[in-house]
C-alpha cells in the first residue's frame, strides 16, 4: 500500500503541476493578447470598484434580471465556491488515507453541509441542461461545447459522492447522518470487499481530480473565461460613464487614423470585454435590431471580435492560444502561432497571417449601421460588457477615414453642417414655432437681455421641437405649462444650433465637437446656468457629454421639472383626462439617465388617467428605432422596429401611447398609422397630457 501511495503522490504532483502550468500559460497568453490594445484610463475609486464587485459579482444583480437563469447561476456560483473546500478535503483523503481537514467536532457538520451543496449543484446542472436542451431557450447555444461545462460539473459532483461512499466501505465507518448520500451509496455497494472499495475510491478520486484540473485548464480558453475576466471587467468598471462616449483629440498630430478598424485600435478595457463575454445571449435577446430581423447580434459581434483578437494575438505574440498545444495543433490559432514563430518577424507575420481590417473582414458594415445605440444589450450584460462604444468607434472609422455612411444619414449630417438641423430648413426659421399659438409667451434670450430681464431656465428646444411639425406642438405645450407655473425662461431662438447627438452617434465626432464648443460658447456668453429640454438625446449630450468640453450648467429633462413643479404646487392637474395610457420609455431618458419615475408620477397625478405598463417597460423597454442616427434612415431589412414596439404598446389596449421624447413620439405615431389605429389610439407627449388637465384642453393633439 505504501508503494501505491507514493506512486499516487508522484502522479498527483506531476499532473497537478502540468495543469497549473497550462492554466498559467493560457492566462498569460490572453493577457498578452489584451495588451495589444491601447492603454485605458480609469477614474473609479477603490470604494466604487469594491461596491461593484459586491453587487454585481457576489450579489449577481445583473444575472437575476432573468429569474430562472439567475437562480441557476447563483446555485452554481456559490455552490462551486463552497464545494471547493470539499474538494480539498477529498484530495487530502486520497493523499493521506484516514485523514481529513482538521475541523475537530465541526467536521461532521462540514461533511453534511458539503453533501447539501453537492446536491444543490447537481440540481442546478439538471435544471440548466433542461433549459438549454429541452426547453430550448432561443438565446442559449445548443452545441456540445455549450454543454461541456455541465458535464464537467456533473462529473465532479457525482465522483465526490461515490468516492465518499467507497470511503465508508473501505474504512468500515458505518452509515452516518453527516453523509446521507454517501451512506446510501455505501449501502447499495455493501456487497463489495475492502480491496474493491479502495480501488473504486481511487478511481473516483482520480476522476474528480482530473476533471477538476481539466476544467481549470479549459476555463480560460473557452467562453468560461468569464469566470476570470468577468470579475476583472466589473472591477475595472467603465472607461467613461453611461451616456458618454470617448472623445477624439483632433489636436494630437501624432494620431494618423481616427476610429477603429484594427483590433489594436480598441483600448485594453474593451479587449477585456471580449474575454469576459459569457455567450449567454441576453444582449442579443433584448436587441431591437436582432428582434426585427437585422443582421446585428451584439453577442455575435463580441464573439467575432474575440476570436479575431485570439488569432491576431497568436500572430503577433507567437503564443499558441489552445493548450495542450500538441492536442490542438490543427486549430487555426495554433497554426498561426506556429507560422509566426517560423517567420521570426511577428509584425510581418501578423500582417500576412491575419487580416488587419476589422470592417468587412470580421464585422460587416450592415451590422455596424444596424445599431440603435439603445444600450439594452449593455443593461442586460451580467459582466458589464460595453457594446455600443465599439460600434461607434467603428462608425467613426467609416465616416472620418473612408467617408462612408448611409446616403440619408449623409444628407442629414450635411444639413446639420449647413443649417444646423437635419432637414436643411433655414436656420432663420428656428424660432418660428412660437408663433403657432397665440396663448403662449416664449421670449428669446436676446429679447430678455434687451428688456433688462433675467430668466431662470434656458429652454433648449432642439431641432425636433423647432422644425418638426408634430414636435413643435410639444414645445408649445411645455411653454404653455411654464407660463401657467410662472416659470421664467427663454430660448436661444435662431442662435440655437443642433446638439450634436446625431453626428456623434453616426460617427462624425469632428462635427459633434464643433457644435458642442459653439453651443457652450453661447451658453457662457449669456451666463446660462440651468437648461431644460424636451429632447432626451440633447438632454443626454448636454448633461453627460458637454461637461468634458467646458459646460457648467444644470441640465433637466422637462418631465423632471414638471414632476417637481407638481410636488411644489406650482402646477395643479385638476381636470379629468379619462384615458388608458401606456408609457413608452425613451432609451436616452431611461437606460442612459435612469429617469423612469417622473413621467409615470406625472401621469398618476392627473385625475382620470389609468396607467398601464407594457410587458417591456422601464430598463427592459424596447427602443423605438430612432436612436443612433437611424431616425433619418429607412429600414430595408426585416420588420420595422417602431412597428414592433407599437404592437407591444397596443397589446395592453391603451387609448393613448405616452412618450417623453419627440423622436419616440414620431416613431410611435408612424407605428399607429402603420397598424391603422391612429384614429382609436392617440400618441401624446407627457406634457401634452398634463396640459389637458391643467388648462382643460379637450382636443387630442396629433
Amino acid at each position: 500500500m505504501d508503494v501505491l501511495l507514493i506512486a499516487n503522490w508522484i502522479a498527483f504532483i506531476l499532473v497537478t503541476a502540468y495543469a497549473l502550468f497550462l492554466f498559467g500559460y493560457v492566462v498569460k497568453t490572453r493577457y498578452e493578447y489584451i495588451k495589444l490594445g491601447k492603454k485605458a484610463e480609469f477614474d473609479h475609486s477603490m470604494k466604487e470598484r469594491l461596491e461593484a464587485i459586491l453587487v454585481k459579482v457576489f450579489g449577481q444583480k445583473k444575472l437575476l434580471k432573468d429569474k430562472k437563469s439567475g437562480t441557476i447561476h447563483v446555485m452554481m456560483f456559490y455552490g462551486f465556491l463552497l464545494v471547493q473546500f470539499g474538494a480539498i478535503d477529498m484530495i487530502v483523503k486520497g493523499l493521506s488515507p484516514g485523514s481529513h481537514l482538521p475541523l475537530g467536532p465541526l467536521y461532521p457538520a462540514f461533511t453534511f453541509f458539503q453533501e447539501l451543496v453537492t446536491l444543490m449543484i447537481l440540481t442546478a446542472v439538471v435544471w440548466a441542461f433542461y433549459r438549454r436542451y429541452i426547453e430550448a431557450i432561443a438565446r442559449l447555444k445548443k452545441g456540445f461545447k455549450a454543454g461541456l461545462v455541465l458535464l464537467f460539473i456533473g462529473l465532479l459532483m457525482i465522483s465526490v459522492l461515490f468516492a465518499g461512499g467507497m470511503e465508508i466501505i473501505w474504512h468500515d465507518a458505518g452509515y452516518s447522518w453527516s453523509a446521507p448520500v454517501a451512506s446510501g451509496i455505501a449501502f447499495l455497494f455493501s456487497w463489495i470487499n475492502e480491496t474493491a472499495a479502495i480501488a473504486l475510491f481511487f478511481f473516483f478520486w482520480w476522476i474528480h481530480l482530473l476533471v477538476l484540473l481539466t476544467f481549470m485548464v479549459y476555463v480560460p480558453q473557452s467562453k468560461h473565461a468569464h469566470l476570470i475576466a468577468g470579475p476583472v471587467n466589473v472591477f475595472l468598471g467603465r472607461t467613461h460613464k453611461v451616456g458618454q462616449l470617448s472623445s477624439i483629440n483632433f489636436e494630437d498630430e501624432s494620431q494618423e487614423t481616427y476610429g477603429v478598424n484594427t483590433i489594436e485600435d480598441f483600448n485594453q478595457k474593451q479587449l477585456v470585454d471580449l474575454y469576459a463575454c459569457v455567450e449567454c445571449g441576453r444582449c442579443t435577446n433584448m436587441c431591437p435590431a436582432t428582434a426585427t430581423g437585422k443582421i446585428l447580434s451584439p453577442m455575435d459581434l463580441i464573439v467575432k471580435l474575440r476570436d479575431h483578437l485570439t488569432e491576431k494575438g497568436a500572430a503577433v505574440t507567437s503564443r499558441t492560444p489552445w493548450v495542450p498545444a500538441y492536442a490542438f495543433s490543427n486549430t487555426v490559432g495554433n497554426q498561426i502561432a506556429y507560422q509566426s514563430r517560423e517567420q521570426q518577424e511577428t509584425a510581418a507575420a501578423a500582417e500576412g497571417l491575419v487580416s488587419g481590417d476589422l470592417i468587412g473582414n470580421v464585422i460587416t458594415e450592415e451590422e455596424i449601421w444596424a445599431c440603435t445605440t439603445c444600450r439594452n444589450c449593455e443593461d442586460q450584460c451580467p459582466v458589464e460588457n460595453e457594446h455600443v462604444d465599439k460600434i461607434i468607434d467603428m462608425r467613426r472609422h467609416l465616416v472620418l477615414m473612408e467617408g462612408k455612411m448611409d446616403s440619408d444619414v449623409q444628407r442629414a449630417i450635411t444639413n446639420i453642417e449647413r443649417q444646423g438641423n437635419p432637414w436643411g430648413i433655414s436656420r432663420k426659421e428656428r424660432e418660428n414655432w412660437r408663433d403657432l399659438r397665440d396663448d403662449i409667451v416664449v421670449p428669446t434670450v436676446k429679447e430678455k437681455e434687451k428688456a433688462g430681464e433675467e430668466f431662470e431656465y434656458l429652454f433648449w428646444v432642439g431641432s425636433m421641437g423647432s422644425y418638426d411639425n408634430r414636435s413643435q406642438k410639444i414645445a408649445a405645450s411645455f411653454a404653455k405649462i411654464m407660463n401657467e407655473a410662472g416659470i421664467s425662461f427663454a430660448i436661444l431662438g435662431n442662435k440655437e444650433k443642433n446638439s450634436g447627438d446625431t453626428p456623434r452617434r453616426v460617427g462624425n465626432e469632428f462635427l459633434f465637437q464643433d457644435l458642442a464648443q459653439k453651443n457652450i460658447e453661447t451658453f457662457q456668453k449669456h451666463n446660462i446656468t440651468k437648461i431644460v429640454t424636451i429632447d432626451p438625446h440633447a438632454y443626454n449630450s448636454l448633461k453627460n457629454e458637454y461637461p468634458e468640453f467646458g459646460l457648467e450648467a444644470e441640465v433637466y429633462h422637462h418631465t423632471e421639472l414638471l414632476y417637481d413643479w407638481i410636488k411644489e404646487g406650482k402646477l395643479k392637474p385638476k381636470h379629468e383626462v379619462n384615458e388608458r395610457i401606456t408609457y413608452h420609455d425613451s432609451c436616452y431618458l431611461g437606460r442612459y439617465n435612469e429617469v423612469y419615475d417622473p413621467p409615470r408620477e406625472i401621469l398618476r397625478s392627473i385625475p382620470g388617467v389609468e396607467v398601464i405598463e407594457m410587458d417591456r417597460n422601464r430598463e427592459n423597454g424596447m427602443c423605438c428605432g430612432a436612436g443612433g442616427g437611424l431616425m433619418w434612415t429607412e429600414e430595408d431589412t426585416g420588420s420595422r422596429i417602431n412597428v414592433t414596439r407599437t404592437e407591444q404598446a397596443l397589446s395592453v389596449k391603451p387609448s393613448v401611447i405616452g412618450s417623453a421624447c419627440p423622436y419616440c413620439l414620431t416613431m410611435m405615431s408612424d407605428g399607429t398609422k402603420a397598424k391603422e389605429v391612429e384614429e382609436e389610439v392617440a400618441t401624446l407627449d407627457i406634457v401634452e397630457i398634463l396640459e389637458r388637465s391643467i388648462v382643460q384642453k379637450e382636443a387630442v393633439l396629433q
